[in-house]
């Protein structure tokens, strides 16, 4: 199904490793020109250089989404290189886990302020930009915003945060013509997946497999999820075939969420 993208631009954050740069992968396979936005140099490139081999244009800005005027510098270079903004996905930012009597003020500073604050920012930033296009924006956020667990305070406090901000912006956008949505991923199978796997494996002396079943069983899911699974959900809710898909949060978590 042509979903109506060739041509058009993105921002994607986060997009050096993991879901994000799953994200900008998908995206330009479907045609779209792409700004790659992380902290990492080194990794930024080798995506980009995966995204020139699709024959689209691409460009990488190594940034810290936490400095307050990086968000308008991406969105001034991105509309200087690329020529316009259809699409910001915000998928940068994790969390500090752990027990909440142990978790610093710097922690929860730093939680905030990258994925909140970064998302907040660069959507402000962009907005101009997408309601000339009539774009949209979809932010990575989590279900840990949906329900509550004693070793995720910050992050699932800043995913709730992300939902509620979801709304308020597609309200704007009704009037404005940007159509903004937010993905809920579950556990997906990144970098930051396999690090916990393998504390999993420390703290309880089992097998590889045997950690994974005992995940599988404590989420109560059958599988745990792909980047590529929510690389693809983005580009379908990015389309314009769906463009009454306004202020959604979308559960991607194999059935995890059992809250209405």
């Amino acid at each position: 199904m042509d979903l109506g993208l060739v041509g058009k631009v993105a921002i994607v954050t986060g997009a050096s490793r993991g879901i994000g740069r799953a994200i900008a992968l998908r995206l330009a396979a479907e045609g779209m020109d792409i700004a790659l936005v992380a902290r990492s140099a080194n990794a930024l490139h080798a995506v980009r250089r995966d995204i020139d081999a699709l024959g689209r244009e691409c460009v990488a800005w190594a940034a810290d989404l936490r400095e307050p005027n990086v968000a308008t510098e991406i969105v001034a270079k991105t509309s200087g290189a690329l020529g316009r903004l259809d699409l910001l996905v915000n998928s940068a930012g994790a969390t500090r886990r752990g027990d909440f009597l142990t978790l610093t003020d710097d922690d929860w500073t730093d939680g905030f302020a990258l994925k909140f604050f970064g998302t907040m920012r660069l959507t402000r930033a962009a907005w101009p930009l997408l309601q000339a296009a009539g774009g949209s924006v979809i932010t990575i956020a989590g279900t840990g915003g949906r329900t509550g667990d004693a070793e995720f305070a910050i992050g699932g406090s800043v995913n709730a945060a992300l939902g509620l901000l979801t709304k308020v912006l597609a309200d704007r956008g009704i009037a404005d013509g940007v159509r903004v949505n937010t993905i809920n991923p579950g556990i997906i199978e990144t970098e930051r997946f396999f690090a916990r796997l393998g504390r999993v494996m420390e703290e309880t002396g089992v097998s590889e497999a045997e950690a994974r079943e005992k995940m599988l069983a404590a989420h109560r899911v059958a599988r745990f999820g792909r980047p590529e699974e929510v690389a693809d959900l983005v580009a379908v809710m990015a389309s314009p075939r769906f463009g009454h898909l306004a202020g959604a949060i979308v559960d991607l978590d194999g059935g995890e969420t059992r809250t209405v």
